[in-house]
């Protein structure tokens, strides 16, 4: 089993922007943490960036702060960067690409958010045949309100991690999928 570590989404604009990821606490510390451990080991990391096509979009328009990968990801070691129009990583991108040429036959989920671009990526990864491993504790979001009603970022995180784990991958805390190699 060959996997690679995908960091999703861990722009500016979660941090300093309109969508601010405020559950789990301490989720970018375990994202930084799993890319540190993923390098050391040898583990391939594709680090994928979100970009809006809608030119009006208020959020991940190609150039502005928000759009920009955070600064302590652009730091330290990718294998691969890719941008991603749609919530889903595998989607209009080479990602499946580079990760049969690397023999990679398990994906590490990290980055945001929990309910749109991870869950999207993983149910990708697993309808594609790759084995799926979420870090809970290295995924994140945030309260959400809609037409639809609201759901606390808790609450939301929560039903994604169940669901997940119920067919899509194996959720695990970042210290859980470290040591289990």
């Amino acid at each position: 089993m060959k996997q690679a570590l995908l960091i999703i989404d861990v722009q500016n604009e979660y941090f300093t922007g309109k969508l601010p990821v405020s559950y789990p606490q301490g989720s970018f510390e375990n994202i930084l943490k799993a890319m540190d451990w993923a390098h050391a080991s040898h583990v391939p990391i594709a680090v994928i960036q979100h970009t809006s096509l809608a030119p009006e979009s208020p959020t991940f328009r190609q150039g502005t702060p928000g759009w920009e990968l955070h600064g302590e990801i652009k730091r330290r070691h990718a294998d691969i960067v890719l941008e991603k129009h749609m919530p889903g990583s595998f989607t209009g991108t080479g990602l499946e690409d580079w990760l049969k040429k690397n023999d990679v036959t398990t994906v590490t989920i990290a980055g945001y958010m929990t309910q749109m671009c991870c869950d999207t990526t993983s149910r990708q990864a697993f309808h594609r045949g790759f084995a799926v491993n979420f870090l809970a504790d290295a995924t994140g979001t945030l309260s959400v309100t809609n037409s639809a009603g609201t759901i606390s970022d808790r609450d939301l995180h929560r039903a994604i991690l169940v669901t997940q784990q119920m067919r899509f991958s194996r959720v695990l805390t970042t210290d859980e999928w470290i040591n289990k190699r």
